[in-house]
């Protein structure tokens, strides 16, 4: 049974709280014409006045049907009480009906202007002493406060002539963090042993991980290079040792808040993207026992927070990451290198979130990433522009298109030279679209970890 005490209705005068439906409109001009047809007609002056009585009866029927109940309907909003950026999330509307007649409704949900949307209304009827939910759902793009209003039910009376309009509900404020419904649902699949039906690779592992686990009974298809042989002595039967992955090594997201990180991506900003991806890589470490840490950055170092593996660094990190914004300004890679060389002095799994859109960009800045990637393994995660596929796969009709394509080809190449450049001088790279990119980043995490190479 919902409860309906949390229903806040907001108290409106009879006029403004009174509203004149279709019906009565057409009503009125029955009588109208008929008043008309009087002049030509003076015989139907008696039906004119019939039709008039008839149709001030009805209106007051009507008015009190609807308003002879003080809350003739009720309702509330369940909202979480904050949404997860980039995902779907759902919100219920609960309305009940005290009327005593099955009566008509119309809802009017006043969601946050940010989702520019105007079609939140529903219809539908309520029989007496009715419950019902409504549920829809929403898809921020972009992290902050939002604010939802109050909840609009229009009431139609018995005989449907006139509406009577009730708010309901409370105005609340909701805050939009980086995607923590998609974090949970990796951490589900990652339980249940299933993130390959996210697209998380198996990783097959090159050689034996560093750190001892147990000493158990042989199956076929063991390593026989594992066998100990002391344990085989003492219990007559064929035992291994069994390793597992190193852990306690620190791992740093490098977020880039720069201009270029501003661009937009089906609703969302490349900031957006690598605030997700980031908080998944982060998630998925901290399973793996490593220790975490994040730098934001542009022309100066903003947010640091130094790796740990503690329980409560996951929503530190995540109250971090929410309240990043880009400044418009160009990063400053030379600061960042010099603080990382001073700060991290035990050898880290660095993933720098950026965009690289030209070579020559990327040249300026390939002494400070060489600089890092000496003490540090380093992953360069940048995106591909997908308005250039639309492009490469159109056809040529004028001059124009013909510029827009070359431009377009020679552009993407240059994404694939930075790869090549940046591969050339030791440093490994991301190059994906901006929806895939924290699958791909957590593969590559994941293949480090089995290769042992950090």
């Amino acid at each position: 049974m919902a409860d309906f005490r949390q229903d806040t209705s907001s108290k409106i005068g009879f006029f403004k709280s009174l509203f004149l439906s279709r019906r009565f409109f057409i009503a009125l001009a029955i009588c109208v014409i008929t008043l008309f047809m009087c002049y030509p007609f003076p015989a139907l002056i008696l039906v004119a006045i019939i039709e008039i009585i008839t149709f001030i009866i009805l209106i007051a029927i009507d008015i009190l049907s609807v308003y002879r109940i003080k809350n003739g309907i009720q309702a509330y909003r369940i909202c979480p009480e904050r949404l997860s950026n980039g995902d779907q999330n759902e919100v219920s509307l609960h309305i009940r009906s005290n009327y005593t007649y099955t009566c008509s409704v119309t809802v009017i949900e006043e969601v946050p202007f940010q989702f520019q949307q105007s079609d939140t209304i529903y219809k539908f009827n309520l029989s007496p002493n009715e419950e019902y939910e409504q549920k829809y759902n929403l898809r921020p793009t972009q992290r902050g406060v939002y604010s939802f209003g109050y909840i609009n039910i229009f009431v139609d009376g018995v005989l449907r002539l006139i509406t009577r309009r009730y708010i309901c509900g409370n105005a609340q404020q909701v805050a939009v963090y980086p995607a923590f419904i998609e974090m949970h649902k990796y951490e589900l699949l990652a339980a249940s042993n299933r993130l390959t039906d996210y697209g998380v690779k198996r990783i097959r592992r090159v050689g034996n991980a560093s750190e001892f686990d147990q000493i158990k009974h042989y199956v076929y298809g063991d390593d026989p290079r594992t066998i100990n042989y002391k344990a085989t002595a003492r219990t007559s039967q064929l035992m291994v040792n069994t390793y597992e992955e190193e852990k306690s090594q620190p791992i740093y997201c490098l977020i880039d808040k720069g201009r270029s990180m501003k661009m937009p991506f089906n609703g969302m900003t490349l900031l957006d993207y690598a605030i997700n991806s980031s908080l998944m890589v982060i998630n998925t470490a901290l399973h793996k026992g490593d220790k975490v840490g994040l730098i934001t950055f542009s022309k100066n170092i903003d947010d640091i927070i130094p790796a740990d593996k503690s329980r409560k660094q996951r929503n530190i990190i995540l109250e971090a990451l929410y309240a990043q914004k880009t400044d418009f300004k160009e990063p400053n890679y030379e600061r960042l290198c010099i603080y990382v060389r001073r700060k991290l002095n035990q050898r880290s799994l660095i993933i720098l979130y950026t965009n690289f859109e030209t070579l020559n960009a990327t040249r300026r800045q390939l002494r400070y990433l060489k600089t890092l990637a000496k003490n540090h393994l380093v992953l360069v995660a940048f995106f591909e522009n997908t308005e250039f596929e639309k492009i490469l796969d159109s056809s040529i009709d004028n001059a124009e298109d013909a510029f827009r394509k070359g431009t377009a080809e020679k552009m993407s190449n240059d994404k694939r030279l930075i790869v090549k450049e940046l591969n050339r001088n030791g440093i490994h790279t991301i190059l994906s679209k901006p929806e895939e990119l924290t699958i791909n980043s957590i593969n590559k995490y994941l293949e480090f970890k089995a290769r042992g190479i950090l």
